[in-house]
């Protein structure tokens, strides 16, 4: 159930950084801002101006490419704006979301697509209302809170951060400011993830005693031979709070039209690995199917060969037992209970018995949030109505912090113990200090 919030010019990539203080102290007048768009370039789908948000995009990869498409084809949001340390994605990007107009709303542009070579020169556009951000996950935490400090609404992509240090004050930051979080968990937003998770919220395949969670591997150290630096890059933004490393095309192509998703993903030092990649979808929609969005396991228990890829058991407080293993069906959920089982993932749907995902749920029943298959939508939705999302910013934060204690785990291989409420792990120093990192001075 959404519950109510507390409140209601084109640079160069070489361009120096703004300060926080600087950004923060220009943009805070006009934190909460809405623009209004004129009638006659509404075009197909003509929303009335009030209701429109002006978004900026932060990040403009693959992934972002996609999220343009989805806000232009299905929400009322207006795409004025991107920012990226490549001059050749900006360029692809405004060609893109261009092209996307023309198709989609048979219309042009509102005064043009800004580009922005650095992301706090967008931040500080008073025009633009909310962002849009998909820059690597080392990225994500200081971006979000930049954006929110300066009035700004967020979606996020998932893993929400890199650190579980980074999501306690993302939580903190974004109940400070009363802005809107949506993460980019959009499995939550699928019609199958949510019958899955009201048959097991409501006890259809009895108690739940064992789940097993597919996903990829933990985070290794960054290994990519040294290749020639591209002119297109500030290659020293791109790394920001990381290690500077050295430049591969595989961590950071300088172009969208590739066959492959950037390997940043599966390095410590930029991303989570697979693990957290894909476990920020997988072990979320566990974390809804039991009723755990404020919480999470409170064991971990790694396997005895410190170089496993699997086989990590993490314990709920309750006793259910949560596994990273595969169980031969790509990446996905098995839900063991007492009455059956259910496989769910982006593919199949499917219970032993069968009957179990015929059955009508009761009115006595418990209704999962219905964002009505659009992720993209209700995060708009919830800045005009100032509620929260399906995906809000500490059910991101608990879902991440899974991957990223998993990660922990597989590299101390140990057992820990982890609590849920004070956000620490108990008699482990090494292991809460590997709950934040310092970050490189850029």
């Amino acid at each position: 159930m959404k519950k109510p919030s507390n409140q209601k010019v084109k640079s160069p990539i070489s361009r120096p950084l703004l300060s926080r203080r600087s950004f923060i102290a220009k943009t805070a007048l006009t934190a909460g801002a809405f623009s209004i768009i004129p009638r006659h370039v509404m075009g197909m789908g003509y929303v009335a101006p009030s209701d429109k948000i002006n978004l900026g995009f932060i990040g403009l990869g693959r992934q972002n490419s996609g999220l343009a498409n989805r806000f232009v084809s299905s929400t009322g949001a207006q795409v004025v704006a991107g920012s990226d340390v490549w001059t050749t994605k900006m360029d692809w990007f405004k060609n893109h979301v261009q092209g996307l107009y023309a198709e989609k709303r048979q219309t042009e542009i509102f005064n043009g697509l800004k580009m922005y070579g650095n992301y706090q020169e967008l931040l500080a556009n008073t025009e633009i209302d909310a962002v849009v951000i998909a820059a690597p996950d080392h990225w994500h935490a200081i971006m979000a809170m930049d954006a929110l400090n300066g009035g700004k609404d967020v979606y996020l992509e998932k893993p929400l951060t890199h650190r579980i240090a980074e999501g306690v004050d993302l939580v903190k930051t974004v109940k400070r400011t009363g802005k809107i979080l949506q993460t980019g968990s959009m499995q939550r937003s699928w019609e199958n993830f949510r019958r899955a998770c009201e048959l097991v919220r409501n006890g259809y395949l009895g108690e739940i005693t064992k789940i097993l969670v597919n996903v990829g591997d933990p985070a290794i150290d960054y290994d990519l031979q040294t290749e020639p630096m591209p002119k297109e890059i500030d290659w020293n933004l791109w790394c920001g709070p990381a290690p500077l490393l050295a430049y591969n095309h595989r961590l950071a192509p300088s172009s969208n039209d590739i066959d492959f998703w950037p390997d940043w993903r599966k390095f410590k030092e930029t991303g989570g690995g697979i693990l957290c990649d894909w476990g920020a979808h997988m072990f979320d929609i566990v974390q809804w199917a039991l009723g755990m969005d404020r919480s999470g396991p409170v064991r971990y228990i790694p396997p005895s060969d410190k170089t496993a890829v699997r086989g990590l058991r993490m314990f709920y407080d309750n006793g259910i037992e949560m596994v990273h293993e595969d169980f031969d069906r790509g990446w996905g959920v098995r839900f063991i209970g007492t009455e059956g089982t259910m496989d769910i993932s982006r593919s199949y749907l499917e219970t032993t018995p069968e009957s179990i995902l015929t059955v009508s749920l009761k009115d006595s029943d418990t209704r999962l949030y219905n964002s009505n298959d659009n992720h993209y939508q209700d995060w708009l939705d919830a800045i005009k109505n100032r509620i929260d999302p399906i995906c809000d910013v500490e059910t991101g934060h608990r879902s991440a912090t899974i991957c990223n204690i998993a990660n922990i785990s597989y590299q101390l291989g140990r057992t820990l113990e982890w609590d849920p409420t004070e956000e620490h792990f108990k008699g482990d120093a090494q292991a809460n200090a590997m709950r934040s990192r310092e970050n490189r001075k850029y």
